[in-house]
């Protein structure tokens, strides 16, 4: 039976997509996987871009709020922002809890345009927490202990 996990963050359009795509890639034999947001940005474009990438459409998953999973006896929620941590709501039953930031790219790439960044250069940070992301998602189920 598969752990039911979850990966919350602020809007659900980047990170927390990321995480969940990676996981059902990755270690899809071990997780039930989902991804829900505080509130429900919709998927980020660039994210969607940096993830086909690597082989992975995320196209289909969808940003939803984190209220849509409290019936689904999830087991563990990975915060991906330290928004979502701080502001991470109780959930129905026993569910543990860890957090696990990664930088904001849509926050960074934001930066990046105000200073003259090219649009490509602006998906380097994008990159870079896919990447993280990946490595992290890799050292599951360990990282979760």
């Amino acid at each position: 039976m598969k752990t039911k996990l979850l990966y919350l963050c602020t809007g659900n359009s980047c990170r927390s997509q990321m995480a969940e795509a990676w996981t059902r890639a990755l270690k899809g034999d071990l997780y039930e996987v989902y991804s829900a947001g505080i509130e429900a940005h919709g998927l980020n474009p660039q994210m969607v871009k940096v993830m086909a990438e690597v082989g992975i459409d995320v196209s289909s998953q969808t940003s939803d709020l984190v209220t849509k999973f409290f019936e689904t006896g999830l087991e563990i929620v990975v915060s991906v922002c330290g928004h979502a941590d701080q502001n991470c709501p109780v959930f129905p039953g026993k569910v543990k809890r860890i957090h696990q930031g990664f930088d904001d790219p849509p926050k960074l790439a934001r930066e990046l345009a105000a200073q003259g960044a090219s649009e490509e250069d602006q998906l380097v940070p994008y990159r870079r927490v896919r990447d993280e992301i990946k490595a992290w998602v890799e050292t599951l189920p360990g990282a979760l202990a």
